[in-house]
């Protein structure tokens, strides 16, 4: 319950802080801080009591006061290229946990993957070094993404997740070649040849990755290269579905598809029902990423799972290693493990009668 003697007297006692905002809301200090930070995870209950205290108590944020003990900054930038996206949502709240844990308080920058999306991300860095930042998680655009020299230009760490960047960051990510190995070979045990590859753009790890794997695995069964089975684009479901398309229209068409992320999987799998074929009776499918829901009467589908959680997790452990020195000196790649998640959307080929019983 608030606290009377907050709310009838504030004027007796001097700025309000995100104690007597917590102390008034009924809250712990770290739910205040996430709210204040935009983290989407708080129940919408507890925004409107912090949100309530905060207008009783006229509290004012003061970003230069949030610092450690020996006047260090405890604010951690969060910079995510889509907060809807399942996979991301994930990986932020693994971020969250562990610098909650740690006393650290993260900034969420949500950016998009659009048109504007590279004016927005470098804003939204350029807002981050402009204020006392300990040091930042990034889901950069690309690999060699230029806007994160703002970074190092002021000397703030940074641990990269998804992707290996081309600079001093530390990053965790999964093997992503031996994953799309393990998917694409799964797909070639179980009957499947002419199979399409549906990928996100060579400039990021997790698409040059992903293509590697996909031919690795074509090459160690003993099956050609086509480059016509293969499309690249945006990780997005548009991207997903048009090539879907394209793949499916070829002469002939292809008996499976491999969708490297969550997106590319949901756009692939609207065409297929739009033409109403059956998986994998017609169409074998092998995703990347949890699947948050499909089709009704659609079968499960196989996916590479990625410890999203954990990631987000193990890159907030790293970065604070760096910030209160203890763990390695040198830059970091952490790999962690994934799981090739068998569904039935990949169950072995009926085999193809090609004459009549006599």
């Amino acid at each position: 319950m608030p606290r009377e003697t907050l709310s009838a007297h504030p004027e007796k006692r001097g700025p309000a802080t995100v104690r007597d905002v917590a102390a008034y809301a009924g809250v712990s200090t770290a739910t205040v801080s996430r709210v204040l930070n935009g983290v989407v995870t708080v129940e919408p209950t507890l925004v409107d009591r912090v949100l309530a205290a905060c207008a009783a108590l006229h509290y004012q944020p003061n970003p230069a006061a949030r610092t450690l003990r020996g006047g260090r900054s405890v604010m951690v930038g969060l910079l995510v290229p889509n907060i809807r996206n399942s996979f991301f949502m994930e990986v932020v709240s693994g971020v969250e946990a562990v610098l909650r844990h740690g006393g650290y308080l993260p900034i969420l920058c949500n950016y998009l993957d659009k048109p504007q999306g590279p004016l927005q991300f470098i804003k939204f860095i350029e807002h981050l070094v402009a204020v006392p930042l300990a040091g930042a998680i990034v889901i950069p655009r690309h690999d060699q993404d230029p806007a994160l020299t703002l970074f190092r230009e002021h000397r703030i760490p940074v641990v990269a997740i998804d992707h290996r960047t081309v600079d001093e960051s530390d990053s965790v990510l999964i093997d992503n070649v031996g994953a799309a190995r393990e998917a694409v070979a799964h797909l070639i045990a179980n009957g499947y040849r002419r199979i399409g590859l549906i990928c996100g753009p060579d400039k990021l790890t997790t698409g040059h990755g992903r293509a590697q794997g996909y031919r690795a695995a074509l090459e160690e069964a003993g099956i050609a290269r086509d480059p016509a089975l293969e499309r690249r684009g945006k990780f997005d479901e548009h991207t997903g579905e048009v090539h879907a398309a394209e793949l499916l229209d070829l002469h002939p068409p292809v008996e499976a598809l491999f969708t490297t992320n969550m997106s590319l999987t949901l756009g692939a799998l609207r065409v297929l029902h739009k033409r109403g074929l059956r998986i994998p009776e017609d169409v074998a499918l092998v995703g990347f990423d949890e699947i948050p829901s499909v089709l009704p009467g659609y079968p499960s589908i196989t996916t590479v799972v990625q410890p999203a959680f954990e990631m987000g997790a193990t890159a907030a452990r790293r970065l604070i290693q760096r910030l209160e020195g203890d763990g390695p000196h040198t830059r970091q790649e952490i790999i962690l493990a994934h799981q090739l998640r068998i569904g039935q959307s990949s169950h072995a080929r009926a085999p193809v009668v090609t004459g009549t019983a006599v």
